[in-house]
Order: structure tokens, then C-alpha cells, then sequence
């Protein structure tokens, strides 16, 4: 990846899980990476355990501030923005929806008002999520072309900022410098994702505890794929943008083959086979919303990016997993953290 080698790269949310992911790639390619996001919330942090705070240009920031925003991209003049920023957690977003909202849209919008003044090419890919679509639990693959929605907040303020990005595609961007599109992935699974709410973060939980682990919507179906995938997709479609390639383009999904869209009880069976933990799979009754079915196409990133995941489900699991049970038995997760990443590299599952 000769493009990234100097390349200034900012990326908000780089605090987060996939932030902290990507900002360890990129720097692994030669990038110079700064960050804008609020501290990190979990205790253990993927950006602490890889020590990205001393290891690039970290900015603790709002993106709700419109100022902090414009301060943040004006002082670093970036070539390529990932704004991965985000209230990402279904179940928060009906605590504080309006919170969600004020992070997801209006963040996104500071970002977008902020590249406005740009002088030179800028690629800006906003991450926004496989949930922006309006779901009718169909089971066929939903297309960058269905239509947008979204039951809980999340979804739905996710959808909103898609709307917006494509309002200033269209009316102040199109004869700019600022290439931009929206990156749609599924379920996310990777080393270090310590959120509340998450499966696989609750998984290890249980698993470090020693306890069963209670799941509240065994049967539903999602697009899983590990990290190191959609981030592979969004680098390419920054490459693309950067280049002025996909002037016309406003999304792409990035998900797994269909055959690896499974069920979350299939999710935690394969995950048990590396870690056993009990599994007490009960559906309840009375849990917030949350989509039953929910698959991918990535047609459109195959045919324009040459994109599609690398790593097969069983593969998927198996890192994710073993990444957890090598940190916890002492191993350094900075070198865990490498390992995957040049298996990735090299096509190794």
C-alpha cells in the first residue's frame, strides 16, 4: 500500500475499536495519523493497549463542537479523513437518543462544513453502519440502492447522517476538492473490542469470569466479519475517492459472503470451540428493538473497488477469539495485534 506511505491521514474516533485498529494499519504503512474523539470509555482500551497515544498525533475532542472540528482538520490539513466518531451502541441509543443524534448527524455535518475550505484533494470516508436501511426482514441482501430507515435511534440517526452527507455531496462539495462517501458494514468482530453490548465483547467477559453467558436474541441473523476486513474496504475506497475515481459514488457495503451471514447462536457455538464458556441461548421478551434478519450485497465493491473479505467466518472467530485468550494469558497485545494483521496481509487465515 504505497499510497498511504506519507500520506496525512486524520481519523475521528481513533479511541474507539475500529479507530484504534485502523490507526495501528496505517501507521504500520507509513502514514502520518492524527485523531479527534473523546477519551476512551472502556477499561481495558484497544488505543491504550497499542499505545497509539504516544505513537501518533491523538487530539481528545467533540466532535458535537463544530469548532473543535474545524480547529482539529484546519491544523492537521488532511489528505485522507476516516470520520469514524459515533454513539455506535443500539441499547444506549434508546437510553439517550438525543445524545445519539447530536454525534451522529450533527458530528458528521461539522466534519463535512469543515472540508468545505479545502485547498487541495481531500478523500473523506464517513462510516456509518449496515443498520441505515429500512428493514423489512426480508431475506435477500439489501443494495446500496434500497431504501433508507431505521426503528431504534441509532439506526434511524444513522440513516439521517447518510442523508446529509449526500445533501453536501450534492450542493457543496460536487465542484470542491472533497471526494466523499459512506461506508456501510455489517457486524464488526475483532481483538479488542471491549463495548458494553456486544457479543463477542460479552462473550469474553463471561469467559474471563468463568460464568455462563446469557443471550438475549440467539436467532437473529448478521453479516459478521472481522475488523481487518471492512477496514481494508474503507482504504480502498479512500485510495479511489483520493484519486477522483468515484466523483458520482455516495456508498458502499462491506460485508462477508452470503454463506458467512450467520446467526448469533451460530456466532457463540463456533467462538465456544476456543474459549468454552455455557451458553444459556434464550430470546427475551422484553428487550428494546432490534433487526431479525439483516444481510449484505457487496456486488458493488467487488465490481468497483475489488473488495471482498478476506477472512471466512470460522477464520473470523477463531482470530478473534484467540486474540483475547493470548492477552489474557499474558501475551502483549500490541505483538497479538501485529500477528493478525500480517496474516491478513499475507492472505494467512
Amino acid at each position: 500500500m504505497g499510497f498511504w506511505r506519507g500520506r496525512r491521514v486524520l481519523i475521528t474516533g481513533h479511541t474507539g475499536f475500529k479507530g484504534a485498529w485502523l490507526s495501528h494499519w496505517l501507521l504500520a504503512q507509513g502514514a502520518t495519523v492524527f485523531g479527534l474523539a473523546l477519551p476512551s470509555d472502556t477499561d481495558p482500551a484497544l488505543f491504550g493497549q497499542l499505545d497509539l497515544g504516544r505513537r501518533m498525533d491523538s487530539s481528545l475532542g467533540d466532535v458535537r463542537d463544530a469548532e473543535v472540528v474545524q480547529r482539529r482538520i484546519d491544523s492537521t490539513a488532511p489528505e485522507v479523513v476516516f470520520h469514524l466518531a459515533a454513539q455506535s451502541l443500539v441499547r444506549r441509543s434508546y437510553r439517550d437518543p438525543v445524545a445519539t443524534f447530536a454525534t451522529n448527524v450533527m458530528g458528521t455535518v461539522h466534519v463535512l462544513q469543515a472540508l468545505r475550505a479545502a485547498t487541495s484533494r481531500v478523500a473523506l470516508v464517513a462510516i456509518t453502519t449496515d443498520k441505515v436501511y429500512e428493514n423489512r426482514e426480508w431475506v435477500h441482501a439489501y443494495r446500496e440502492t434500497d431504501a433508507l430507515g431505521g426503528h431504534d435511534p441509532y439506526s434511524a440517526s444513522k440513516a439521517a447522517c447518510e442523508i446529509a452527507i449526500a445533501s453536501w455531496r450534492k450542493s457543496f462539495l460536487s465542484a470542491g476538492h472533497v471526494g466523499v462517501a459512506a461506508a456501510r458494514a455489517g457486524n464488526v468482530i475483532g481483538g479488542g473490542d471491549w463495548a458494553e453490548d456486544r457479543l463477542l465483547p460479552d462473550f469474553i467477559r463471561a469467559a474471563r469470569a468463568d460464568r455462563a453467558l446469557e443471550v438475549r436474541n440467539p436467532n437473529a441473523l448478521r453479516p459478521w466479519q472481522h475488523v481487518l476486513d471492512p477496514l481494508a474496504g474503507y482504504m480502498a475506497l479512500a485510495e479511489k475517492l483520493h484519486a477522483g475515481d468515484l466523483a458520482a459514488e455516495d456508498a458502499f457495503n462491506f460485508g462477508p459472503e452470503a454463506a458467512d451471514q450467520r446467526r448469533v447462536g451460530d456466532v457463540l457455538q463456533a467462538a465456544a470451540v476456543h474459549w468454552p464458556v455455557p451458553l444459556q441461548l434464550a430470546t427475551q421478551t422484553d428487550a428494546p428493538h432490534e433487526a431479525g434478519l439483516l444481510a449484505l450485497s457487496i456486488d458493488k465493491a467487488r465490481a468497483t473497488l475489488g473488495w471482498s473479505a478476506r477472512w471466512r467466518f470460522d477464520a473470523a472467530v477463531a482470530r478473534t477469539i484467540n486474540w483475547y485468550r493470548a492477552v489474557h494469558q499474558g501475551q502483549d497485545a500490541r505483538a497479538v495485534t501485529d500477528a493478525d494483521l500480517d496474516a491478513f496481509e499475507a492472505g494467512r487465515p
